[in-house]
């Protein structure tokens, strides 16, 4: 006898996350008899009873903590073979269509469990539904135990009958594990497993001042007292990283004493992702060397058993930085970390959990205006967004992104899914990486892209690999792609009309055979007209003005009439050789970069002049030393349009440098200048009709500094800016992807 009913398909992040025992214990609740599976898809409910409107309302109201429900799509049915009951059946097969859950901290109840006396007490794999890896050990969808790195670790009799109980906290937890027959931890030394308590011995370690290399959830970290600088002068010195910042992992009194924390702030730290977050500092409570000249300390809450157990231990905050040799990808296996970290560490704490996918910790700040994303990885990749009004039919797109801060951008189905971040292509590591990944997303969401959009730069190894694929292939600028990012998250429709955006990066190449990077763009999705830039200058020494930044100092000296002052600045650089170079225009080629901008003024003001240890330590002082001062005025410069000239603003600063004024006040006032110079040229394009909102974007939208002296000059104008995205090249190919697919494909 059939029975009228309804099929229910619930969308979104909605498997692996509890979602099926939820469902389960709310027809129980309601009365409703029936089914529900994962597939491909999502969710799959078949159901029927008296309180089907409200069944199907409950389901987005009162998702579990880690669902995302996009949508419940209810259709009427008719059904032969419902059970008397509600069930819950195995995962049925298919295309993969659904939504891969990041990485959750250590939730509260089984935070509790591990510190308790129970059977999990001081086990370093706990987890449950509401917590635990995800991506990290996934290989296939469903999002099954047999698809993951945890299928060679049977359950025992306890773990099954939890895993088994839809009442349970864990049902169908597919990391389900217990020290009788989950992963196992050990310390070892030399390849040499020590007896005793592997968490006790690390312990031990870090309070001698020892390297411990710690495998966690996507990678190996680096670990050291946080409060011995001998200890982090070690672990510079091993690493080879003179100034580049390390991450701090405390528990929230460490990070609360050694910084200004926010209730959002906070909040943002507590969230199941747990970033690593960028924190004022307000004392001395951790090694100077830990963020040399640094106003700002990285810190991120212990998030899995392992570093809650290792922190309660050691009872004090950790140095927790990436294992890997100097550009290099994190290692994530056992054999990885012996052989290439036995120079770094003492001891190794390791398991025996395989790693399924690297994945490098997140990177965030809140401002003023928001939080920001600096890097996007573990707890937040794969991240998917919708895409914009307008694209819902759009076909599948496969976006490459840049050279650096490589990332990928699958498109389908009206969303687009963001890889986490892959590193710079330039090491060949990491490019084996990024083509691993390229079959990786490929396969397990069943990609099959009708065109691929990358770089205009022919020499970027991500533009090679696209051409490569024998796929049409749509070429995107750099900076447009940057544009398109920024008003993509923000939803902008694809036929919103034309927006003002001010792009300040490091390098992209310009449709005119120069480099691009500090610019005001008026467009959209479909194309952009460059309305203002700065004025090129050369990039002595081609990648070498990225190194070193007093290359780029002499050059704007020179062109605003200083090279006098150049000369006494920097008495033991080549400068004759180098202005020999730049007058025959050999290795020069012009640049408009504010990037390299930013560099220049930092070498003027003694900052890192000679060399620069890691990507942006320039432009990262002279923030900090902009912080340190406050809010100030910019220099009052000649209005100019189109190409806008820097002589005067060189000129005023070496004015302020011979009356004595601080670095701090100088610092401040340039980047107020930079904000006024481009927010002047997007005001006007806004005030007389040509734009609807005012985009910032690029790298250099990365400094809290800079953003909030343009947010203040763009008072009153609706501003788009990132709070889900890296402002960086992260999410240049969901910027490439959206270009692509408003331009359409080649014929």
């Amino acid at each position: 006898m059939s029975m009228q009913g309804c099929r229910i398909r619930v969308r979104g992040q909605v498997q692996g996350v509890g979602f099926r025992p939820f469902v389960w214990t709310l027809a129980r609740r309601i009365g409703i008899r029936g089914r529900v599976l994962n597939d491909a898809e999502g969710v799959l409910i078949e159901a029927a009873g008296a309180g089907l409107d409200s069944f199907a309302a409950a389901l987005r109201d009162e998702a579990p903590p880690l669902a995302r429900v996009d949508s419940v799509e209810v259709a009427a049915a008719e059904f032969e073979d419902l059970p008397e009951g509600f069930e819950i059946v195995a995962s049925a097969a298919g295309a993969a269509r659904t939504r891969v859950t990041p990485d959750a901290a250590t939730c509260a109840a089984c935070l509790a469990e591990i510190m308790g006396d129970g059977r999990r007490a001081g086990y370093a794999f706990t987890n449950c539904t509401h917590c635990g890896p995800r991506f990290s050990i996934l290989r296939a969808l469903p999002y099954d135990r047999a698809q993951t790195s945890m299928a060679g670790f049977a359950m025992c009799t306890d773990c099954a009958t939890e895993y088994a109980d839809p009442a349970d906290r864990r049902f169908h937890a597919q990391p389900i594990a217990c020290p009788a027959c989950g992963p196992r931890l050990w310390l070892e030394r030399a390849g040499i497993e020590q007896p005793g308590d592997g968490i006790a011995l690390a312990a031990e370690a870090l309070r001698g001042g020892q390297i411990v290399a710690v495998m966690g959830l996507g990678g190996v970290h680096l670990a050291c007292d946080a409060q011995n600088d001998a200890a982090v002068t070690l672990l510079r010195n091993r690493k080879r990283r003179p100034m580049k910042p390390f991450a701090l992992m405390g528990d929230m009194d460490m990070i609360c004493t050694a910084c200004a924390v926010s209730p959002k702030e906070a909040a943002r730290l507590s969230d199941p992702a747990a970033p690593i977050l960028l924190l004022a500092q307000k004392g001395v409570s951790v090694a100077p060397s830990v963020a040399p000249g640094q106003t700002n300390l990285g810190w991120m809450l212990p998030y899995t058993p392992l570093h809650h157990l290792l922190l309660a231990r050691f009872g004090g905050p950790l140095v927790m930085t990436s294992g890997n040799l100097s550009g290099e990808p994190q290692v994530t296996t056992l054999a990885e970390a012996r052989e290439k970290l036995a120079g770094f560490a003492d001891a190794f704490l390791l398991h025996d959990r395989p790693i399924a996918r690297r994945l490098d910790d997140s990177v965030e700040r809140i401002t003023p205006y928001g939080p920001m994303v600096l890097r996007h990885a573990r707890g937040r990749a794969p991240g998917t967004t919708r895409l914009p009004p307008g694209f819902e039919d759009a076909p599948e797109m496969l976006a490459m992104g840049g050279q650096m801060k490589g990332a990928l951008c699958l498109t389908r189905g009206g969303e687009a899914l963001l890889s986490h971040h892959l590193g710079d292509l330039d090491d060949a590591l990491t490019w084996d990486e990024y083509r691993r990944a390229m079959a990786d997303y490929a396969a397990l969401f069943d990609h099959s892209p009708a065109g691929v959009a990358v770089d205009l730069h022919q020499g970027f190894r991500a533009t090679q690999a696209g051409q490569a694929l024998g796929l049409p292939v749509v070429e995107v600028q750099h900076h447009h792609a940057h544009l398109a990012a920024c008003i993509g998250e923000h939803g902008w429709p694809k036929d919103g009309g034309a927006v003002a955006g001010i792009v300040l990066d490091g390098l992209g190449l310009g449709p005119d055979g120069t480099i691009w990077g500090g610019e005001v763009l008026l467009g959209d999705y479909h194309g952009f007209d460059r309305i203002a830039w700065l004025a090129p200058a050369p990039l002595a020494g081609g990648d070498l003005a990225q190194a070193q930044p007093w290359r780029n100092a002499l050059v704007r000296l020179d062109m605003a009439g200083l090279g006098g002052l150049a000369d006494r600045v920097f008495p033991d650089a080549p400068r004759a050789a180098l202005r020999q170079a730049v007058a025959a225009q050999v290795n020069a080629p012009l640049s408009s970069s504010a990037g390299r901008l930013f560099d220049a003024v930092a070498a003027l003001l003694g900052l890192c002049p000679m060399r620069q240890t890691h990507e942006a330590e320039a432009a990262m002082a002279l923030e900090a030393q902009a912080q340190a001062y406050g809010v100030a005025s910019p220099y009052v410069l000649p209005a100019a349009s189109g190409a806008i000239p820097t002589d005067a603003l060189f000129r005023a600063i070496a004015a302020d440098l011979e009356t004595g004024q601080p670095t701090t006040r100088i610092a401040a006032r340039f980047h107020a200048t930079i904000a006024e110079m481009f927010c002047s040229q997007a005001r006007a394009l806004v005030d007389t009709g040509q734009a609807a909102a005012v985009a910032l974007t690029g790298g250099c939208f990365q400094n809290e500094v800079l953003l909030s002296a343009c947010m203040a000059r763009l008072d009153g104008y609706r501003v788009l800016h990132y709070q889900t995205l890296p402002a960086n090249d992260g999410s240049l190919a969901f910027g490439q992807a959206l270009v692509a697919l408003a331009q359409g494909l080649p014929k």
